[in-house]
């Protein structure tokens, strides 16, 4: 194979696109965002026109419109898909930034985490801890759930005087695979766009299969405390003094335990329940029901759009917000401002990632992977996993490998007939990303910053955790892809 041929290649092609983003982003130290578009330009620059022509054919393009895709500028082409993703996400991620600022700043989320308490009791404390980090880890981002819950950990554990390291990795459990797993968290909220998955299906199966994955998490986490005793450790920033008196708040200052949930039901209510509509009923059946029952259906599609459900929910994380702080309208801004700011760098990231996962399909590769995989499709389970766990290994980002992994794979959807839905392959994309975490991670050192365990601590403890419940993840995936393949949903 001469040269120029090679780097036609679109394995050869890819292999340099991830090498730029994760090169960029380990020896640059360049931020994500700068990291991949750099990726996206020089995958668009080095892929042959030839290819990108045959790629908008294979989507069903004309002639005369793949052309013009494969002559267009190669700036139009990454700006368009770049607008395209945050069309698609941008809302969704402001809003769940809202929802998780209120959720902290308003004592709702620490309201959860009691109750939770209160109905199983201290003995159970952990699974409710495990329950907690899981669902506030939905809307709420990871390093946000750490802050939030680890000083509760020590408070608890100062009281009851054991299971520290039990109850810092149930918590890291939950919040580390509900972030990867269920919308509308950044990640799985942008694997359902690229794999073309509803997003109410994405939340039902995302929540089954997290509550498999933490439970062999939840598993390795008691033997590990029984195996290793690691004490609450004071700090200048999390000194055991000050935890000791937040833990002492009273009940009266939270808001009550429905009204901390309203901002995380709304949303999941009506997406799931429109997405059971819309996979249940034709338009036909839609229209032979009562006028008072039309009504009702027309509401729940309205607000079951995932935007307008994610305004709801933002809207009663505002009211709660305000309720509890009485703040002034310059009061609430700053606090939309802070939300939004956090938010908006996520956006970007993602965007980044849209515009250099389309030049990655661009490339071809959907039509190579087929072709290395035609006598056996299950291959391709195990293999997005294997994408995404090489990428998040070798930069760190969970995110930068659900992004890529998604890229170079999402392209087969609708060119080639799968013999799964590929559901199958977003998760197994998402539980990829969690393998593994360590110093290469800003999340591993927030982790040990929050916590207060050494670097060594979290290495033989967290990071084989999280490579644990990955790997049960794909074990069960692959076997619901058997057995469930969903091909009819």
């Amino acid at each position: 194979m001469s040269l120029p041929d090679l780097f036609a290649d679109p394995i050869v092609i890819i292999l340099i696109g991830v090498c730029i983003v994760v090169g960029g982003i380990i020896g640059l130290k360049l931020h994500p965002f700068l990291a991949l578009l750099l990726g996206a330009f020089v995958v668009a620059i080095i892929t042959p026109a030839s290819a990108i022509e045959k790629f908008a054919l294979a989507k069903g393009a004309s002639a005369a419109a793949a052309l013009e895709m494969s002559n267009r500028h190669i700036g139009e082409r990454i700006a368009l898909s770049f607008g395209e993703t945050c069309g698609k996400l941008g809302i969704l991620i402001a809003m769940a930034s809202i929802i998780g600022k209120s959720l902290l700043e308003s004592g709702g989320a620490e309201r959860i985490v009691r109750s939770l308490l209160k109905l199983t009791g201290m003995k159970k404390a952990p699974v409710a801890f495990l329950a907690s980090s899981f669902f506030i880890g939905i809307p709420v981002f990871f390093d946000a759930v750490i802050f939030l819950m680890m000083p509760l950990a020590k408070a608890l554990s100062i009281r009851i005087n054991k299971n520290y390291l039990l109850f810092v990795l149930v918590i890291l459990a939950g919040a580390v695979m509900a972030n990867s797993l269920v919308p509308p968290a950044p990640g799985p909220l942008f694997l359902a766009g690229a794999m073309h998955i509803p997003i109410g299906l994405m939340i039902v199966a995302g929540a089954i299969l997290g509550i498999i994955t933490v439970t062999a998490g939840y598993i390795y986490a008691l033997w590990a405390n029984r195996k290793w005793t690691v004490p609450v450790r004071d700090s200048l920033d999390a000194r055991l003094e000050d935890i000791k008196i937040n833990s002492e708040k009273q009940d009266s200052q939270l808001p009550s335990i429905w009204f901390s949930l309203l901002p995380i039901l709304i949303p999941l209510l009506f997406i799931c329940a429109n997405t059971f509509l819309t996979s249940s009923q034709t338009p036909a059946e839609a229209t032979t029901h009562s006028y008072f029952m039309n009504m009702v259906l027309q509401l729940v599609r309205f607000f079951g759009d995932k935007n307008v459900a994610l305004v709801s929910g933002g809207v009663a994380a505002l009211f709660l917000l305000a309720s509890q702080k009485h703040e002034s309208r310059a009061g609430m801004t700053s606090f939309i401002h802070a939300a939004l700011l956090s938010g908006g760098v996520i956006i970007l990231i993602i965007g980044a990632g849209g515009a250099f996962g389309s030049m990655l399909q661009q490339t071809g590769i959907s039509s190579r992977i087929t072709e290395l995989t035609k006598g056996y499709q299950m291959a391709l389970i195990p293999l997005a996993f294997i994408i995404a766990a090489i990428i998040r290994t070798a930069q760190g980002s969970a995110t930068v490998a659900l992004i890529t992994a998604s890229g170079i794979l999402s392209g087969m959807i609708g060119t080639e007939h799968l013999q799964f839905h590929q559901l199958y392959l977003g998760l197994a994309i998402g539980c990829g990303s969690k393998i593994m975490p360590w110093m290469n991670d800003s999340g591993f050192w927030v982790v040990c910053k929050m916590s207060n365990l050494t670097e060594k601590e979290v290495l033989k403890t967290f990071t084989p955790m999280s490579i644990i419940m990955g790997v049960t993840g794909l074990i069960f995936i692959l076997i619901s892809a058997k057995v469930f393949p969903l091909t009819g949903v």
